[in-house]
């Protein structure tokens, strides 16, 4: 596939996601749009200096007589915009990307609910013996520290 049949391609799809007749320049408005997109996705900047590189390639071949295919692009200007052409069906392209890191930080985090422990489970024989031993535990911690003190106060007067 040629550049200007793969830059078709892209641009068809462009008009049909974006739902806009400028089809990749609408695309590339709604990326230079989002100020903060190089924030939220990686090779952001990247990918919206290629599309604009492309646009203006095409936009030479069509335009200037004196320009054509064969001497503006190769074989890797033409597998960038199929793999690009990818990115968007897989939805992993720039503005999905923003889109989904946009849409994770406005949901709130999901949290487990906090797991409380209730009467009953207290009560279950598995739980029981380590409550009654931690009680049991500090009561004679208590009582040693209380017979502890009246011992010294013993030894003092």
């Amino acid at each position: 596939m040629g550049f200007m049949t793969a830059y078709k391609h892209l641009e068809k799809l462009c008009g049909e996601v974006m739902g806009d007749p400028r089809r990749l320049s609408a695309y590339i408005d709604e990326m230079e749009g989002k100020a903060n997109g190089l924030r939220y996705v990686a090779g952001w900047e990247r990918d919206l200096k290629r599309l604009k590189y492309y646009r203006w390639i095409r936009n030479q071949i069509v335009h200037d007589p004196d320009c054509c295919e064969e001497t503006m692009c190769d074989e890797e200007d033409v597998q960038w915009l199929e793999d690009f052409y990818g990115r968007i069906m897989d939805q992993t392209d720039p503005l999905a990307l923003y889109r989904r890191a946009i849409q994770a930080r406005r949901t709130p985090v999901q949290r487990r609910p906090e797991s409380r422990i209730s009467s009953e489970a207290i009560r279950t024989d598995s739980v029981q013996p380590a409550v009654k031993g931690s009680r049991a535990g500090c009561g004679l911690l208590l009582l040693a520290a209380v017979g502890m003190i009246g011992l010294f106060c013993l030894l003092v007067v």
